[in-house]
């Protein structure tokens, strides 16, 4: 069976039957590098996720908090072990030469909720983290068409979802509303992750000329995620949180929400959009 699925035995009018459901399971990121000479070896986080594309998902982690700018710091590109089922932890091996700041670790992170943490705190961090990122204004113009045709596409990427019910995704999109990838995890920052840290193994970073979809509503991490690959766009199925319209503002994200049945609210920069 899929590693991402997990069977049961329920109820359902009084008859036992079978249910699919989407695996959900800790995941401990772990960082490699030299200091002084020495090699260390710290944990950096440890998050409830759907086991797949774990890899992708650390470097995505990383990415997003400032502390893998790109795939060049990696000592390889591929996980020191491969990829199996009960694995619950993964190690990211920083180049010798990289320059990795362990006292990183201890600033990079602080507590988050699935809609953000204090507006003021958050946004700090975010500085800190992230320097002044400057999206590139020379992004192409998207028809509104494109994002309104966004979430039956990724819909259709999610293989899982469809067994379960129970997955978030995320898509990182063309201009023209091609499929570029899809991920998908219990967690709607998992997903985004997974995806990002496939852009950053495929040197496909910054993402100046792609959308993101996501599932669901958009948080600040969401937003503090595409701000770091350089995605320009962002658009989900739901609403957004309000210190995820505030990032947008500060940093002039485009920021579609509620993208249902050919419509779609935008809380900042309609600029970007045409037709």
């Amino acid at each position: 069976m899929d590693p991402r699925v997990a069977s049961v035995n329920i109820e359902r009018q009084g008859r036992q039957v079978e249910d699919l459901l989407a695996v959900e399971e800790p995941l401990e990121i772990r960082v490699v590098y030299f200091d002084e000479g020495e090699l260390r070896e710290e944990a950096v986080s440890i998050t409830m996720r759907t086991p797949g594309n774990d890899w992708e998902l650390a470097l995505g982690f990383l990415h997003g908090e400032g502390l893998l700018p790109d795939a060049s710091l990696l000592a390889s590109r591929k996980p020191l072990l491969p990829e199996r089922s009960g694995c619950n932890s993964v190690r990211v091996n920083f180049a010798k030469e990289a320059a990795f700041d362990p006292s990183s670790l201890k600033r990079h992170f602080y507590t988050t909720s699935s809609c953000g943490v204090c507006g003021k705190a958050s946004l700090d961090a975010l500085r800190a983290n992230l320097g002044q990122v400057a999206l590139d204004p020379r992004c192409p113009q998207v028809n509104r068409s494109v994002i309104s045709s966004l979430p039956k596409k990724l819909r259709d990427a999610q293989a899982v979802f469809q067994q379960t019910g129970g997955l978030h995704a995320a898509g990182i999109f063309s201009p023209t509303g091609r499929l570029i990838l899809s991920r998908e995890d219990v967690g709607r920052h998992n997903a985004v992750d997974k995806a990002v840290g496939r852009l950053l193994l495929d040197d496909a970073l910054p993402a100046s000329d792609c959308i993101l979809m996501v599932s669901g509503r958009t948080s600040f991490e969401i937003l503090q995620k595409a701000l770091a690959a350089g995605i320009p766009m962002v658009a989900a199925v739901s609403a957004p949180s309000s210190l995820a319209v505030q990032l947008a503002q500060e940093f002039d994200l485009t920021l579609c929400g509620f993208v249902r049945q050919g419509d779609f609210n935008t809380y900042h920069d309609p600029g970007r959009l045409s037709g």
